[in-house]
């Protein structure tokens, strides 16, 4: 009876602690959840390290549940590394970390030195203001200061004339000066030369001014004109003339195919002087963050100009979240400085967004620790392995994946009229003034004649105008139908 009652007393107890246990998991998984925390499970032997991080896409993000992203993956690289068992929360104010009104630490670096958190595995920017007070490990990202831009909002709008943007003003100049130059070495030289005369005393040159231009022109647009030729020195001067030209529309041409197929790539705003200097965007960053700190303590005139610019309209340009940046980017008229990096992944993820190329100010992401930690050369010198046997990289494609270049590449879209704009003007004016022209040399040719015939000059013109566009054809021939049915 004593071993039936001490089985019966074994079995009640295993019941009372495996109920006990599944309490205790469902209790820390609904906590994990509501409060943002992962973790991974203590083992014997291993220490177990507070990670305190921020939600920021693709850094660290909440899905079903449970926080994955880059530094998600970094985390659990290291930990598989160093041997140690980690607690991830997110950061409760939402802050990366500055220095307060009250002279306090926010955001993680303020949990770092509260002891709340032993490390933190976050997009977090290496400050020398930030060094002072918390110790940073090799930095396992590099970035730098950009500008998101949406496209729309920041292409370049084609000029009318936009045909001539293959050559500066001063080619064009330079260009209108050689021709001209050439035009009367043609002249001067044919008039001098012998063998442009037969009877210099009777007859007249045929390279007069007006033809040496004409000659000229008909060369810079590869056509043969008259007159041609006859003596060595002219044709030497048509030669060199005719390279020259051949040169000249080869770089056109070249340069041309080359500013159409990239000016859906070209972007006014190139630099942060363009972004200054410009009255359409407004342009601004992060609250407290590092690099509004970047442009405050910049000795740069162009820097400067952007944080009075930032300071005083802070309210209006200045935003809380990475989020909310690239929401306005995308609905307003709005600049986004921040972290390129950060903004390389925006313009991955929308495919109307870009960011400008110039980058400045490069930095670091790090991972921040208590000062004098022992932690910190050990993830460093982690950190450094990641990167030569190449899982950072794996990492950084991995989360920055994208198929926006692909689509911009198989897209493909007809030349907008603007381009060629200019062209189809000058056509129109050549046009006209080639009819006005015509009109005037008609009326000379009327009012010579209508000296001779003894008419007015208008019955004159009105007939030769007439005769040459064959208005009276159809008149004349019912006229000569009539005569030879009377005939």
């Amino acid at each position: 009876m004593d071993k039936g009652l001490h089985f019966m007393f074994c079995v009640i107890a295993t019941m009372l602690l495996l109920r006990e246990s599944s309490q205790t998991g469902a209790t820390r998984n609904d906590g994990a959840v509501s409060k943002g925390i992962d973790s991974r499970g203590p083992e014997e032997g291993l220490p177990t390290l507070t990670v305190t991080t921020i939600l920021e896409d693709p850094y660290v993000m909440v899905r079903s549940a449970e926080l994955e992203g880059y530094c998600i993956d970094l985390l659990k690289a290291l930990a598989a590394m160093l041997h140690f068992s980690y607690k991830v929360k997110v950061v409760s104010d939402g802050q990366y970390g500055a220095i307060s009104s009250n002279g306090n630490w926010t955001g993680m670096v303020g949990e770092i030195l509260r002891q709340e958190a032993d490390i933190a595995v976050a997009p977090l920017t290496v400050t020398s203001a930030r060094e002072e007070v918390v110790s940073f490990t090799t930095p396992f990202l590099q970035t730098g200061i950009g500008i998101l831009l949406r496209k729309d909002t920041a292409s370049q709008e084609m000029s009318f004339f936009h045909f001539l943007a293959p050559f500066s003003k001063e080619t064009w100049t330079g260009l209108l000066f050689a021709y001209v130059l050439t035009c009367f070495c043609l002249f001067l030289v044919a008039r001098l030369s012998p063998c442009e005369w037969n009877e210099p005393k009777n007859e007249e040159n045929h390279f007069t001014f007006l033809n040496s231009l004409w000659f000229g022109a008909g060369a810079l647009a590869l056509q043969g004109v008259t007159p041609r030729p006859k003596a060595l020195s002219v044709r030497v001067i048509a030669a060199v003339w005719w390279l020259f030209t051949i040169a000249l529309l080869a770089a056109y041409i070249a340069n041309f195919t080359a500013l159409l197929s990239s000016g859906s790539e070209q972007l006014p705003i190139q630099t942060f002087e363009d972004l200054v200097k410009q009255r359409k965007l407004e342009f601004g960053t992060l609250d407290g963050s590092s690099t509004f700190y970047f442009f405050k303590n910049s000795k740069n005139p162009i820097h400067q100009m952007i944080y009075e610019y930032m300071d005083k309209r802070r309210d209006r340009v200045l935003v809380k979240t990475y989020q909310e940046a690239v929401q306005r980017v995308m609905e307003s008229n709005y600049a986004f400085i921040g972290e390129s990096i950060s903004q390389d992944l925006a313009a991955a993820r929308h495919c109307n967004l870009i960011r400008a190329p110039e980058v400045i100010g490069a930095r670091g992401f790090g991972i921040a620790t208590t000062q004098a930690s022992l932690w910190t050369k050990k993830l460093s010198i982690a950190v450094l392995k990641l990167r030569e046997s190449g899982d950072l990289d794996y990492l950084r494609n991995k989360w920055w994946e994208t198929s926006c270049l692909h689509k911009s590449r198989d897209r493909w879209s007809p030349l907008q009229p603007q381009a060629l704009g200019g062209l189809f003007l000058t056509l129109a004016i050549g046009l006209a003034l080639g009819v006005i022209a015509a009109v005037v040399e008609l009326s000379n040719k009327s009012r010579h004649a209508a000296g001779h015939v003894k008419k007015s000059c208008c019955s004159v013109f009105t007939e030769e105008m007439c005769t040459r566009l064959r208005i009276k054809e159809s008149t004349r021939q019912s006229q000569e139908t009539s005569g030879r049915a009377n005939a």
